[in-house]
């Protein structure tokens, strides 16, 4: 029992199946305005929130697995080249959804 409380290796896959979610949607040099750039965020951050909720239903989280996913995600948009106060934005966003 206290193995499956540290087998996080599915958070962390899916943490990074997320970050090429919203990498796909807004890539890192995507040229947008302002506006348009809120606009597709917002719609992008809507259908990652209903992946969320979906993963939260069928996955029990701690907060070992927690970090694990929201650490996947940050370096999986680190390796796509994105600012780092974005990613530790976009992150603690997902961190707290959880």
């Amino acid at each position: 029992m206290i193995f499956k409380w540290f087998d996080a290796g599915a958070c962390e896959k899916f943490g990074e199946t997320l970050a090429g979610f919203y990498s796909q949607r807004i890539p890192p040099d995507a040229k947008l305005t302002p506006k348009q750039f809120a606009a597709k965020t917002d719609e992008v951050l809507k259908k990652m929130d209903l992946q969320l909720l979906q993963f939260r239903q069928s996955n029990v989280l701690n907060f070992y697995k927690t970090a694990r996913l929201g650490n996947g995600f940050k370096w999986a948009l680190k390796e796509a080249g994105y600012d780092d106060a974005y990613i530790d934005r976009l992150t603690a966003w997902l961190v707290g959804r959880l």
